[in-house]
């Protein structure tokens, strides 16, 4: 297996966090993300897709691997033989499994399965209640130097009963050279996860293991930062796509018409009877 380290990575955004949101509380579909007359339709990202992020113990022979896991659009599919412990509950959106591996004994240990975001009943005691700012429009200079949408997710707290509340933040950025791409690894797959973790896993899953992972549109997800902001765990993202620039929809009508304009068969000239 092969072995990464990781240096800590800050948020860069870490201070909005502790500001008040320019958006309310509102339903979330991903189909029609709106803030401040700005509409975002992220629907084609709506699969799973995993970032994993690894925590060097030297001088010990240990590490610590955490996978978030997550599907914008709805909650994540629960893993065909997973015992119910080693997975998150039903609702989650956003997933976080955290594993301490051993490389001298070549031995895995999970050690917490952590619920970050999602839908959940009223027994749960959270709600998603999503926040989202349009970051042309937002209060920050520096915000509104970029293009896109900032997306606040809340969670329940971990461990269930005196725990931490959990929140994810994901800053979905403009980037209009993203081409499609096909998408090689397995996502969404906790058993493909945990294979891969241990050694097993093959070679394709592997694009699904590192601080980055190909969103396969083209698109990047980027893990930033899982840390303590107020009185939240807070988990930072950052999401490079061309669904985060404001003319995505201008731009995909303009695609269709040229796909449908190339495919169209070519005029037949008709000649008159000699």
């Amino acid at each position: 297996m092969r072995l990464r380290e990781y240096t800590s990575i800050l948020c860069p955004f870490a201070i909005h966090l502790l500001l008040p949101t320019l958006s309310h509380a509102m339903s979330f579909d991903c189909h029609n993300i709106r803030d401040n007359k700005q509409s975002f339709d992220i629907s084609p990202l709506g699969t799973p897709i995993s970032v994993m992020t690894t925590e060097d113990h030297s001088p010990s022979p240990t590490m610590t691997n955490t996978t978030f896991t997550i599907d914008i659009c709805t909650p994540l599919k629960k893993a065909v033989g997973i015992p119910k412990g080693e997975d998150c509950p039903s609702g989650t959106m956003l997933c976080a499994i955290k594993r301490l591996v051993n490389t001298s004994e070549n031995s895995t240990l999970l050690e917490h399965v952590i619920p970050i975001a999602g839908r959940y009943t009223l027994g749960a005691g959270t709600e998603l209640d999503p926040e989202i700012t349009r970051l042309k429009t937002s209060s920050s200079a520096s915000d509104r130097e970029k293009e896109g949408f900032r997306l606040a997710l809340h969670g329940p707290k971990y461990p269930e009963k005196k725990g931490v509340k959990q929140k994810a933040v994901i800053e979905f950025l403009c980037n209009d050279k993203a081409e499609e791409k096909k998408v090689m690894a397995k996502r969404g797959s906790v058993a493909a996860r945990k294979a891969d973790e241990d050694g097993d896993g093959e070679e394709e899953d592997r694009s699904a293991t590192g601080e980055t992972a190909d969103d396969g549109h083209g698109g990047t997800l980027k893990y930033l930062d899982y840390s303590m902001v107020g009185d939240s765990q807070v988990l930072s993202l950052e999401w490079q796509t061309k669904y985060a620039c404001e003319d995505a929809g201008k731009r995909g009508d303009d695609d269709k018409k040229s796909s449908a304009s190339s495919s169209a068969p070519p005029p037949t000239s008709s000649s008159a009877p000699g």
